[in-house]
């Protein structure tokens, strides 16, 4: 099997160390199989995403010694795949429209006759259909159904990343306590779900290996349902460590003191970067 992978920012703001380190052990591992790295940009927030921010991206890139093959995926382009994606989960009544705020969840879970309170959405709304749609509701995957209709073949995954390797099957009941009906569409904007997007991204572009921090390992489950769900392949996963500051905090983006850009200015060259990545 050919190995494919990808780096997929969100063009919203500078690279920092932590981008550096999963970018250069993305290619790196990509590089030693003889396989092919791509590059995506996760840009469907139109608000917070910018072209500035994504040619400052690339930039970054190439001035690491990365390459990457084919052309860059933009996932504003592709919104009608995605929609695409979503209405096949329609059409099988997986999905069910949401109006409830943030307000009105913390509410239920608070409520004493919900029992033990749990950060996943309650299930408020799930025995409403598409026909009572307003255009102020999310969309949001059943779970359950979902689940009962895998029941014959548990979905699963292999990782690869030291902390969590392993073959992992996905439970239903723990999934169903632990991750709840997830919004895979949000009102009043063309704006997919990051598990619905990123699981038909890498299918379109034939990714095998998803190289990505540790923090998104508990993503993971979700992305595999819907790959299960939707017919698609389940890549092998690596969640590396992450890259943190003195405090042991994982860097964000607003960590402008850790940007690749910051460091350049000073002098620093690529070989530094991967020193103190400790690559």
């Amino acid at each position: 099997m050919a190995f494919v992978t990808r780096f997929a920012p969100s063009p919203t703001g500078p690279l920092h160390l932590g981008h550096a380190y999963s970018a250069l052990l993305a290619h790196d591992m990509a590089r030693a199989e003889g396989g092919r790295f791509l590059v995506r940009m996760e840009n469907i927030d139109a608000d917070r995403c910018s072209a500035a921010f994504e040619a400052t991206i690339l930039d970054d890139l190439a001035w690491l010694g990365i390459t990457w093959d084919g052309p860059v995926l933009r996932q504003s382009e592709h919104l009608s795949r995605y929609c695409a994606g979503l209405d096949g989960l329609i059409a099988r009544e997986l999905i069910y429209p949401c109006l409830c705020t943030r307000a009105d969840i913390r509410a239920s879970i608070a409520a004493p006759q919900e029992g033990i309170a749990h950060s996943v959405y309650p299930g408020t709304c799930c025995g409403r259909n598409m026909v009572s749609r307003t255009k102020d509701d999310v969309l949001r995957l059943h779970l359950g159904l979902a689940l009962r209709t895998l029941a014959e073949h548990a979905p699963g995954f292999v990782e690869t990343g030291a902390k969590h390797a392993g073959r992992h099957v996905i439970d239903a009941a723990t999934a169903e306590r632990d991750i709840g009906d997830v919004v895979l569409y949000r009102k009043g904007e063309e704006a997919v779900a990051y598990f619905l997007a990123a699981a038909l991204d890498d299918a379109e572009q034939g990714v095998t290996h998803v190289v990505r921090g540790e923090d998104l390992f508990d993503f993971t489950a979700v992305q595999v349902i819907l790959q299960r769900l939707l017919g698609l392949p389940t890549p092998v996963y690596h969640h590396h460590r992450l890259i943190r500051d003195d405090q042991g905090k994982r860097l964000a983006k607003r960590d402008d003191a850790r940007a690749l850009a910051k460091f350049r200015a000073e002098g620093a060259t690529p070989a530094d970067i991967r020193r103190m990545v400790a690559l």
